[in-house]
């Protein structure tokens, strides 16, 4: 490849719709230099309205609607389709994109990067003998892995074999100017309550197991239960879409709490979310580093977040926020009442995890890196 020629990406999702790993994406396309790479987006399920957040027009979508399963009906189409697109760059996320990572190597695609951003949904931890083998198989065709948190670097290292010269941490980054500390009026359209009357405690993600939503909700409940004082004020809001929304309906309904809760399904508008917040919690059972709790940070929240994956990194024990063990539910509501009862300590907290993403986690890190290792030699 000439140097003048611009470096070929093909980021490979299972599907490209809201997610963290997906906004990586989105942040990777819209702030490497244009004049230096050109990019395609391949999922092999499907391609969602979140595509518009791609504002580069150049970028080429193709779903290939793969049913239930593994790839392999799919690959005499796929290695067609690497033929075809000649990428310098095969960028794939997560386990369920390693398994094109072979084909690539076989349509002699010079740079082949993996990175892991979580764990599966089917296995939260990580410890699941089968994936692990699928992992380690693959191994060979990757040229270099990306790990967005510690834990998941460790893995990679002990459980998978990948050297160190192999595999980089970088961690995911945050838009630092646009998840910003409220300033004034905090307004969201169509919210029940009242930002400065209500005392408004919240999340943002998609509901699906690994997110666990509904412990916070039962939380949520728990404190209000406890602490009856909260209830004139505390409200609480989730916002996401996914199979979790009925059990979570279900936890408030059943403690009489619909009414204080506000479950808007996925909104496009999360920074002004995140600002009309006080308090922001992450219950997750598993995270690899979390774009959301980056983003509440960056718009200067105190956090509530469980100690997994790369969430003790971020999270600074009475500094930035509070850390919870995971699903405990008695745990989280203490928190929640803690922060809810001390507000000037609050706004301490809030500021430093402001301070903390200006330091620590601004998007431009994470953009040089990436840029750093797809125009590395290997894809000249």
């Amino acid at each position: 490849m000439a140097k003048a020629d611009r470096v070929r990406v093909v980021h490979v999702v299972h599907s490209f719709g809201v997610g963290g790993l997906e906004n990586v994406i989105v942040q990777l396309i819209n702030r490497l230099p244009p004049a230096r790479f050109e990019h395609v987006v391949l999922a092999l399920t499907t391609v969602s309205e979140f595509r518009q957040r791609v504002v580069r027009p150049d970028v080429r979508f193709i779903a290939l609607h793969k049913p239930p399963g593994h790839a392999v009906p799919l690959y005499p189409q796929l290695y067609r389709l690497l033929r075809e697109l000649r990428p310098h760059v095969l960028h794939t996320c997560n386990l369920a994109a390693l398994e094109v990572v072979p084909l690539a190597w076989l349509a002699r695609v010079p740079l082949r990067v993996h990175a892991e951003h979580g764990w599966d949904v089917h296995d939260p931890q990580g410890r699941n003998p089968r994936y692990q083998c699928l992992r380690r198989l693959y191994r060979p065709f990757v040229s270099h892995y990306v790990a967005v948190s510690r834990d998941l670097d460790d893995y990679l290292g002990q459980a998978i074999g990948v050297p160190a010269r192999r595999r980089s941490l970088i961690a995911n980054g945050v838009d630092t100017d646009t998840f910003t500390p409220a300033q004034g009026v905090r307004v969201v359209p169509g919210c029940p309550f009242e930002p400065g009357r209500h005392w408004l405690v919240g999340t943002v993600g998609r509901l699906q197991t690994v997110k666990n939503q509904p412990l916070l909700a039962r939380a949520f409940v728990r404190a209000l239960q406890d602490n009856p004082v909260m209830r004139d004020a505390a409200r609480l809001v989730i916002v996401g879409e996914g199979p979790l929304r009925a059990e979570v309906g279900r936890v408030l309904a059943e403690a009489g709490m619909g009414d204080l809760a506000w479950l808007p399904g996925a909104r496009d508008d999360v920074p002004e979310v995140l600002r009309a917040l006080d308090l922001f919690v992450l219950p997750s059972q598993a995270e690899g580093t979390s774009c959301t709790l980056q983003e509440a940070m960056a718009s200067g929240l105190p956090v509530v977040a469980t100690t997994v994956g790369g969430t003790p990194d971020l999270v600074q024990e009475g500094v930035t926020g509070h850390l919870v063990p995971p699903d405990d539910e008695q745990a989280l509501a203490a928190a929640i009442v803690r922060t809810f009862d001390d507000r000037d300590a609050a706004a301490r907290q809030g500021k430093a995890g402001r301070e903390c993403a200006l330091r620590s986690f601004a998007i431009g890190a994470m953009v040089r890196q990436y840029q750093q290792l797809f125009d590395r030699e290997e894809s000249a």
